[in-house]
């Protein structure tokens, strides 16, 4: 009996943030579906090592160091890829303090910079390089918002009104790029990564009491949500920002 081909077969994704929890996770969940995979991310370090993990698996793919940071840099990170992408996933950004003081004014350009500005930037330049057609079916692009748009956090001001940018933004790519590619963001609460480390640490037993599961999330949950916008179950569904958060919105 002939095995089924698996569900992305030679699809070309680029990764953004790849190095990181999610961007392993996902990158895992797309390889065992067969994608064409290429991650990118800023630290060439931990890029390194995602790298060594993920071939000592078998898999195969390409990896592209990058801040992101204007349009030539976005549009570099995608002809890295090299060709048009049937995916996109947007991971990468920065998640900082804000220690809301009238004498700084780093943080919020940093976090706006980082979460927002190089999302649209990134939108730009796949627009006119991806490989959505009507007879092959939509290209896919993948934004990340998160639980901290939904709820608001005190101490990330900055961050959290870029992650309700990306909703907006969203919205607005999936009505200008519809019917060649579909446009969604996931929106993770609480996931146990290295970048939510020194939350846990610090408040992790509050925060989870407010989770109706009462635990944090896996890298692995926010890559299986991904996978499914990524695959042929998800084609009539664009402009949606799917909150990953073990109910918290709901409770």
């Amino acid at each position: 009996m002939t095995p089924p081909r698996p569900l992305l077969a030679g699809r070309r994704i680029l990764i953004t943030g790849g190095a990181g929890g999610i961007g392993r996770a996902c990158a895992r969940a797309l390889l065992q579906e067969g994608a064409a995979l290429t991650l990118a991310d800023l630290d060439a370090r931990a890029l390194t090592a995602a790298a060594r993990d993920l071939t000592s698996n078998g898999a195969t793919f390409t990896t592209h160091v990058t801040d992101l940071e204007g349009i030539a840099a976005c549009r570099a990170a995608i002809e890295a890829a090299g060709g048009p992408l049937y995916g996109l996933i947007h991971l990468a950004g920065l998640y900082e303090h804000d220690p809301f003081d009238p004498g700084e004014e780093g943080v919020w350009s940093r976090a706006i910079q980082s979460n927002l500005t190089n999302a649209y930037d990134l939108a730009r330049a796949f627009e006119g390089h991806h490989a959505g057609t009507l007879a092959d079916g939509p290209a896919r692009l993948v934004l990340t918002s998160s639980l901290a748009f939904r709820r608001g956090v005190p101490d990330r001001v900055a961050y959290a009104a870029a992650k309700g940018g990306i909703v907006g933004l969203v919205r607005s790519l999936s009505r200008r790029m519809a019917p060649h590619v579909l446009v969604n963001a996931v929106a993770p609460g609480l996931i146990a990564t290295p970048m939510t480390a020194e939350v846990m640490a610090k408040r992790g037993d509050r925060l989870v009491q407010d989770i109706p599961l009462r635990r944090p999330g896996t890298a692995a949950e926010v890559a299986g949500v991904i996978r499914f916008l990524c695959g042929p179950d998800a084609t009539y569904m664009t402009g949606q920002a799917l909150n990953i958060d073990g109910g918290v919105t709901a409770s």
